[in-house]
């Protein structure tokens, strides 16, 4: 959608409309649904959206330790001497801890890696967050790598990429149970299914 095609907006509505088409998910027509919702809003509910929106822009960044979204580093879970420090679980999105986290079901930390290899896309191991997991590992505190990529063909190739770089060390490496279906994704995963996955997880070999 372009400004042309919307000739009866006001430029400013027009241009709002066509941001809102940017985000994923969200069609010509839902664009433009929003932004009339937008526009009815109550101006101090209109403002607080974009002040949120502003806020998180300034103040998300990522976790040194587990490269989760957070507004102050370490995050909440890195940060909690609570947490088992000897297990460390890869994800591959910040919506994927979320998921995880909704089971109760698991107690150590998490690192999450932006993205998955994907060498048709341009996508190598410098593009996404191994090299930060890697050095993670070095110290040797970590005794068990629970790999949870999506159980797609990008996630199988680079929780094999991770399998093969640590044959050999000291970490013992697991893999979710096949419980998820494959091509699925843990963010849209019901609990009762990540749990069970999570209790099945398998050694890597």
């Amino acid at each position: 959608m372009t400004l042309e095609h919307l000739p009866s907006a006001a430029p400013s509505l027009a241009r709002l409309i066509q941001e809102l088409n940017k985000l994923p998910g969200i069609g010509p027509k839902s664009a433009q649904r929003l932004a009339y919702f937008i526009i009815r809003l109550p101006d101090e509910e209109a403002y607080d959206l974009a002040n949120a929106i502003n806020a998180v822009k300034q103040s998300i960044m990522f976790c040194g330790q587990c490269q989760n979204l957070t507004d102050a580093s370490p995050c909440s879970v890195c940060a909690n001497n609570q947490r088992n420090r000897e297990q460390i679980c890869v994800v591959e999105e910040p919506l994927d801890v979320l998921a995880l986290e909704r089971t109760h079901c698991y107690r150590g930390l998490y690192h999450v890696l932006h993205g998955v290899l994907s060498p048709l896309n341009g996508v190598g191991p410098d593009q996404i967050k191994l090299r930060e997991l890697f050095a993670r590992l070095s110290d040797g505190e970590v005794r068990e790598l629970v790999i949870a990529t999506n159980p797609t063909l990008e996630g199988e190739a680079t929780a094999m990429y991770i399998s093969r770089h640590l044959a050999g060390s000291d970490v013992r490496v697991t893999h979710l149970a096949r419980g998820l279906p494959v091509g699925g994704s843990l963010e849209y995963t019901d609990e009762v299914t990540l749990s069970r996955a999570f209790q099945g997880r398998q050694q890597v070999d």
